[in-house]
Parts: C-alpha cells; sequence; structure tokens
C-alpha cells in the first residue's frame, strides 16, 4: 500500500491499470518522453505526430485530490467538472504526504481543450459512495510537480 500511495501522489503511470492500449502516449503524458528524431523512428510516430500537429488535446489523464481527507478512492469513481461527468478514476490511493484520497483519472474534454487554465476554471468534484466531495485537478503530480525532491 505504501508504493501505491506515493506512486499516486507523484503521478507514476501503470501500464494495465491506469493506461492501456487505448491511450495515446500524448494523452497519457508521455509527450517527454518520445524520440521523434530517433533514427528509424518508431511504432507509431506517424501517428504520434500527426496527433501532436492536430494541436491541443482534448482527452488527458490528470491527477486528482479529494479536498476533504476523509472519502477514500479506490476506482471507477466518476469525476465531474462543474456538474458533467468527464471521467471517471482509473486508480487511486490514500496520499499520506497529501493528507487525502489521490488518484489518476482521465478526462474527456468533450470539445474543450485540456489545459491548466481549462481545469483551474471548473468546478471539480468526484463521487465517492454516492456523495460529491470537491477536488483538486492537476495536469502535474500533485507532490513534487517540479521534480525538485527527486532531484536532491
Amino acid at each position: 500500500k505504501a508504493l501505491a500511495s506515493l506512486r499516486m501522489e507523484k503521478g507514476y503511470r501503470d501500464y494495465g491499470h491506469d493506461i492501456d492500449n487505448t491511450d495515446g502516449p500524448l494523452e497519457a503524458g508521455f509527450g517527454f518522453a518520445l524520440a521523434f528524431d530517433k533514427p528509424g523512428g518508431f511504432v507509431g510516430r506517424e501517428a504520434v505526430l500527426a496527433r501532436r500537429e492536430a494541436g491541443a488535446l482534448q482527452r488527458r489523464l490528470v491527477s486528482v485530490l479529494l479536498d476533504d481527507p476523509e472519502p477514500l478512492m479506490y476506482h471507477a469513481e466518476v469525476l465531474r467538472r462543474d456538474g458533467t461527468a468527464v471521467g471517471y478514476i482509473r486508480a487511486a490511493s490514500y496520499g499520506h504526504t497529501l493528507g487525502g484520497a489521490c488518484g489518476l483519472a482521465m478526462v474527456e474534454g468533450h470539445g474543450a481543450t485540456i489545459t491548466p487554465a481549462w481545469l483551474a476554471d471548473g468546478s471539480w468534484t468526484v463521487e465517492v459512495n454516492g456523495a460529491e466531495h470537491p477536488a483538486t485537478v492537476s495536469l502535474r503530480p500533485l507532490y513534487d510537480p517540479t521534480n525538485a525532491r527527486i532531484k536532491v
């Protein structure tokens, strides 16, 4: 459980749980790891380049933290922006460093581009056991978003 908690706080993805073969690397937040200039390319390079050139993404994996430390998230809780369901929690745990339940969710913009400003402009809630709980949502990890602590 300790590693799951730390993984959720830092936003480390687990293939098969948080992301799968239906998620593109840009949507999953792995754009930084793609070597587009790699000799010989890589499988799917043209598709990823086309997606990148098409512009901003309308589907993204985000980090979620419940504002209330009491409720727990596990998996498949509905995530809402301004009262509209836009995604679900793919994986979650209690974040001991953050002091509340945190997780990763795939968000659909329903025509809107998912940017930090779009996330900040919305009012976010997660449905846990039939009740809506306010949440904070970010494209960056909730713990150490600039990697300052990991580079010590």
